[in-house]
This record gives C-alpha cells, sequence and structure tokens, in this order.
C-alpha cells in the first residue's frame, strides 16, 4: 500500500482514458495519535474535547519542470468529543490529501456509542465520509498535440463527489493497552471523474487493525514503554508499522517504526499540560523516497468541569 510514483500513476491515468482505481487513505507515521481519521468507534474515547492538527510532507523535494511541487502532501484536522447524553462520542476530521496535480479533499463524520466492559470501554463507531477527487489536467503538458485525450483535456479541471461509509471497533483499558479493528470505503463507490474524461473511480475497502501495550519501567514508574501495531490492507497488498514510543514523567517521548519496504520513522515529542505536539522523519528503504518525509503532529485536550447541582430534600413535616 505505498503510494505510487505519483508522476508514472497519472500520466498512466491519463493515457489509459478507462478506469481508475481510487487513490489509496493516506498515509502517517505518527498513527497511534491519529485513531480517529480510521476508526470511529475512537470517538470521545479521551473523555474529553480533544483537537487534532496533523501535517505530513512526503518525499520531499520532487518538482516538475516548472518548479510545481509533485511529491505527496496531506493536511488533517480532527475533533472529537464524549457527550453523555448520546452514551458515547462524536467526531469529525477534515482532510486534503495532493499527489502532484491530484488531490482529495474528504469530511468524515463520526459516532460511537461507548460500553462499559470489565475494566475497559468499547467503542462501536459509524462514520459517513464525503470526498471530493479533483484532477488539474491542465498543468499536464503533452509532446504533441497527437493524443486526443490529453489534447481534449487541456487546461481543464476534472472533478467529483462521492460517499464513503466506515465502520469501526475500538477497546481500551486507560494506561494499560487498546485495540481497534475498522474498515473503510465500505460501499465500494465508483463515479466517472469529470464528464467526458472516460475516466473512473473506483472505491476498494480497506481494513485497519491497531494494537498497543504501555508497561511502566523503574521503581519510580515515571519511564513507559509502549510498543504498538498498525496494519492496513486493501484486500490486495498489506502493510503493517511497527512502532516503540518511550516516554518519561508523561512529558517526553522519543521512539521508532518501522514499516517494511518503505521506511524507518524517527519520532519525538513532548507534552505540556493537555497539549502535545510530536514531529517524525521517515528515512526511506525504498528507491523512490530517497529524500524521506516529515510529519508535524499538534493536539489539544480540554475537560469540562461540570459543577454538580445540589439537590434539595423536603420534609413534609415543615411544609
Amino acid at each position: 500500500m505505498n503510494f505510487p510514483r505519483f508522476f508514472v500513476f497519472l500520466v498512466s491515468m491519463i493515457a489509459c482514458g478507462s478506469t481508475v482505481l481510487a487513490q489509496q487513505e493516506p498515509q502517517f507515521s505518527q498513527n497511534m495519535f491519529n485513531q480517529l481519521f480510521v476508526n470511529p468507534g475512537h470517538a470521545g474515547m479521551n473523555n474529553a474535547i480533544c483537537v487534532t492538527g496533523l501535517m505530513r510532507q512526503q518525499w520531499v523535494g520532487f518538482v516538475d519542470a516548472e518548479g510545481n511541487r509533485l511529491s505527496p502532501e496531506t493536511f488533517l484536522f480532527a475533533a472529537d468529543a464524549l457527550v453523555p447524553v448520546l452514551k458515547g462520542g462524536v467526531g469529525g476530521v477534515v482532510v486534503q490529501d495532493k499527489i502532484g496535480y491530484y488531490t482529495t479533499n474528504s469530511v468524515k463524520l463520526s459516532y460511537s456509542y461507548h460500553k462499559l466492559i470489565s475494566d475497559g470501554t468499547l467503542g462501536m463507531g459509524i462514520q459517513l465520509g464525503f470526498d471530493n477527487h479533483l484532477l488539474d489536467a491542465g498543468k499536464f503538458k503533452p509532446i504533441d498535440d497527437t493524443d486526443p485525450i490529453l489534447s481534449k483535456l487541456k487546461g481543464s479541471d476534472l472533478s467529483n463527489m462521492m460517499f464513503d461509509l466506515g465502520m469501526g471497533l475500538y477497546y481500551q483499558k486507560p494506561g494499560r493497552y487498546y485495540v481497534g479493528f475498522s474498515a473503510t470505503r465500505l460501499l465500494q463507490s465508483s463515479k466517472q471523474i469529470g464528464q467526458e474524461s472516460g475516466m473512473n473511480i473506483n472505491y476498494r475497502r480497506h481494513y485497519f487493525l491497531s494494537a498497543g501495550y504501555h508497561l511502566r519501567l523503574g521503581g519510580d514508574q515515571k519511564v513507559e514503554l509502549t510498543p504498538s501495531l498498525f496494519v492496513k490492507s486493501d484486500g490486495a497488498t498489506v502493510q503493517a508499522d511497527v512502532n516503540a514510543l518511550m516516554s518519561f514523567n508523561q512529558k517526553f517521548w522519543g521512539g521508532m517504526s518501522f514499516r517494511p519496504q518503505d521506511a524507518i520513522v524517527l519520532m519525538f515529542g513532548f507534552s505540556l499540560n493537555e497539549l502535545r505536539i510530536g514531529y517524525s522523519y521517515d528515512v526511506p528503504v525504498s528507491a523512490v523516497g530517497a529524500s524521506g518525509s516529515h510529519e508535524v503532529f499538534l493536539s489539544y485536550c480540554f475537560r469540562i468541569e461540570v459543577d454538580k447541582i445540589k439537590k434539595s430534600y423536603r420534609n413534609p413535616r415543615y411544609l
């Protein structure tokens, strides 16, 4: 599930003029801090109102002949909250994902029903998504004008709007462990991009499995080791991120992640009260990503304390 060689992908997509498989879900290295994006069951599981921002620049340095950046870029904003009256949580995610001249803008709305099981909480969620796909075909520069498809698309923008549906389960014991399973693109929708292009966007189901365990170390237990796993598949290929983070006093953390046949990831960050800031750098182990990838993560959670209304009792003796 690696990102394709975008330039070859886009040129081939235009040249074929037939069916195009949908772009995979955007890839993030700090996936342990971004569970809501792929798993609606996570909505409200922090028992607070949380907002998250994430920016990723992958394979930095790819440009075309005119200096336009072609490397994949992803921007994400997410928010979720516990809503006791709904017996669960709600959340929303806004994403812009760009690969060369191709852009996908997505909005995902989630609801999770929470149920206490043993010492933990199970979230059962559903997610509604709306995706707008845009191809800036006018930026393609054909060698000559003999290609009928490229000539027809010259100077035009192709776009469409598609509907998505996802579901997920997320179980956690705070301070102990978590495990989640989810699926997106459940409807496997198909739609033509542009009215006369002859190209279709075909969604394929994506499956995600995440798990992590918190292990306290040392006599004072100020050091915590958190190994975790993040697996994703479209039914044809499988990719796994094996992560390990070490934190001190719940304020500073650092660690590594290994994504076979793609990258070794270095991560570090810090917490200040309810604010968390993280950074990761992908050291590529494949030829296509020789320039590496940067990712910046920011989140803030705040709790709303509701004063309990004092109850009064009336004694009929004093009425």
